[in-house]
């Protein structure tokens, strides 16, 4: 039986002013709407058999949008969707999203919250501690400077898996990396918690990025999780800002090539397929 190739992160959106107003002016090619059939054709194209559609929008209308996207196209294999964790209901919420068997776990853009330890806030704390009994996982969305809340964080749940969006958004572009990798190595130390080789290279200079730029950044936490607690994602349509989808994939699939068939297989899709129960 052939490996499958999943893309452990992407979005949809039905493009709006105000729900995604993160899409800046350097970004405009991007505001637009980006639906399961744009998807469709550059999958064929990429030879990608599924995905994992996660949210770009906190609402909960986001997530039955993505639900009906995923119960009207195949492809998509799992949801990724928002609930709000520090609600008083959570527990009911969550119980009526593990009725839907296509939702796999959730994510809440930490990156937008202004307190650095915001995940470690007693209210989020209590509502993520009732995702273990769902069988649910989430996906941690930070920058860098978050990453100290991160380690603190997964270290209370090691029942619940946790990946790491976008390899926790280094500052690629500005070429800093020490402080991100010392917390990274830490944090992959944690057998539950996972991490994304996706989202590169909008990190990097979006016109002049290369292959070699991202590399340092893939090896680290190549290193530190080790290739069964890696996942491919190709971030589209984010990605398109600053290269096209064979771009990103590969960079990644270039710089995978010396490992193992086997190591290889399992970043590509294995490790995505076990992680959201595919």
């Amino acid at each position: 039986m052939k490996d499958l190739v999943i893309d452990s992160h992407q979005h949809f959106w039905k493009y709006g002013t105000e729900n995604h107003s993160w899409i800046d002016d350097e970004m405009a090619i991007i505001r637009k709407d980006f639906l399961p059939t744009d998807l469709k054709a550059v999958y064929q194209e990429n030879n990608i058999d599924g995905c994992v559609a996660v949210q770009a929008d906190q609402t909960i209308e986001e997530t039955n949008f993505l639900i009906d996207l995923a119960t009207q196209n195949n492809f998509i294999k799992g949801v990724v969707g928002w609930v709000d964790f520090r609600a008083d209901d959570i527990d009911e919420v969550l119980k009526h999203y593990s009725q839907h068997k296509v939702v796999k776990g959730f994510r809440h853009i930490v990156q937008g919250e202004s307190d650095p330890n915001f995940l470690l806030r007693p209210d989020f704390i209590n509502g993520i501690s009732k995702l273990e009994k769902y069988n649910f996982t989430y996906d941690i969305l930070v920058f860098p400077h978050q990453l100290g809340a991160v380690l603190e964080f997964v270290k209370q749940f090691p029942n619940i898996n946790f990946v790491i969006d976008h390899i926790a958004k280094p500052y690629i572009k500005d070429g800093f990396y020490d402080g991100w990798a010392v917390l990274m190595t830490e944090i992959g130390k944690c057998p539950n918690v996972y991490c994304k080789l996706s989202g590169l290279i909008t990190e990097a200079d979006y016109k002049n990025w290369t292959d070699e730029q991202l590399e340092p950044y893939m090896e680290l936490v190549l290193k530190a999780f080790g290739a069964n607690k890696l996942m491919f994602g190709s971030d589209w349509p984010v990605c398109l800002v600053a290269g096209n989808y064979a771009q990103v994939k590969n960079s990644i699939t270039k710089f995978i090539s010396k490992l193992s068939s086997q190591e290889q297989a399992a970043i590509m899709g294995n490790n995505a397929a076990k992680f959201y129960s595919l």
